[in-house]
């Protein structure tokens, strides 16, 4: 019994480390100031990411990796008091509003709606 479980053990080992060498790092660089941070990396695998933040907490940055179909994919980011605003060819984006519902929204724009106020008579019953 103890020797089955060991192969299952070896067998699971190899399987969990996948064969060839891991990716290296290139370029590494991180430098932390009373002002903000800045941050480099790049591997030989071609994956590159940079960021750069200051003392407010809002940080700026940009990874690139290049897909599995051989495509050369770049995001870059802010991330601030209005959440993360990424950007790049890749990612998707929203389908343009239909002119009815641009029209709509022009239209109560320009009608806001103002709620009456009750006479005092009213409050006298």
């Amino acid at each position: 019994m103890f020797k089955v479980l060991m192969i299952c053990a070896i067998v699971g080992l190899a399987a969990a480390f996948p064969e060839g060498t891991p990716d290296e790092v290139i370029h590494r660089s991180e430098d932390v100031r009373a002002d903000g941070f800045e941050s480099k990396l790049e591997l030989t695998n071609s994956i590159n990411e940079q960021r750069s933040g200051d003392e407010h907490g809002n940080i700026k940055g940009s990874f690139s990796y290049v897909a599995p179909g051989g495509e050369h994919v770049v995001i870059n980011y802010v991330a601030d008091e209005n959440g993360y605003q990424p950007s790049g060819d890749v990612l998707p984006t929203p389908p343009p509003i239909p002119v009815e519902i641009q029209r709509a929204l022009e239209w109560i724009a320009a009608h806001p709606h103002v709620e009456k106020e009750e006479s005092d008579e009213d409050d006298d019953e």
